[in-house]
């Protein structure tokens, strides 16, 4: 497996990712286009396929992590932790202060993820993710602080 920064020619690979993670997934289109803009950076994890991926954006001096998510098959292997310690990586040298996500309530595996990282909740979003027939979930808004803002 390899860790790539990613580019808009990566959007493919990117998109095949998130749908192998993800019921509701983004198109390929839709990550050309965000990584198309300012403050935005990802990174995907691929061997023979794309096994995991990570987008972020950074404005003034915070991070948000847009969506990360790993595919079914790759789950378990290091990589969700992989691609979290990269896209904060990235958000700690261009002096971010804080990193915030959104998860849904019942995602136990990247809730615990995201605690041992060091995240927090700090928030909660009513009825964020939709679950078509199922009705919606619930999102905790988490918050890691990165420290002070480096000159």
């Amino acid at each position: 497996m390899k860790l790539i920064a990613c580019t808009p020619a990566d959007a493919p690979a990117m998109a095949e990712a998130h749908a192998g993670a993800f019921a509701a997934s983004w198109r390929e289109d839709e990550f050309e286009d965000l990584l198309d803009g300012a403050g935005i950076y990802g990174f995907l994890v691929s061997g023979d396929e794309p096994a995991g991926v990570i987008l972020c954006r950074i404005a003034a001096d915070e991070v948000e992590v847009l969506t990360v998510g790993v595919t079914e098959a790759a789950r378990r292997q290091g990589i969700a932790q992989a691609l979290m310690a990269a896209a904060l990586g990235v958000a700690r040298q261009a002096g971010v202060a804080q990193a915030f996500l959104e998860v849904a309530e019942d995602n136990d595996p990247a809730i615990g993820l995201y605690e041992r990282l060091g995240f927090h909740r700090a928030g909660k979003r009513l009825h964020y993710y939709d679950r078509g027939p199922a009705g919606t979930a619930h999102a905790h808004v988490m918050r890691l602080d990165l420290g002070p803002i480096t000159a």
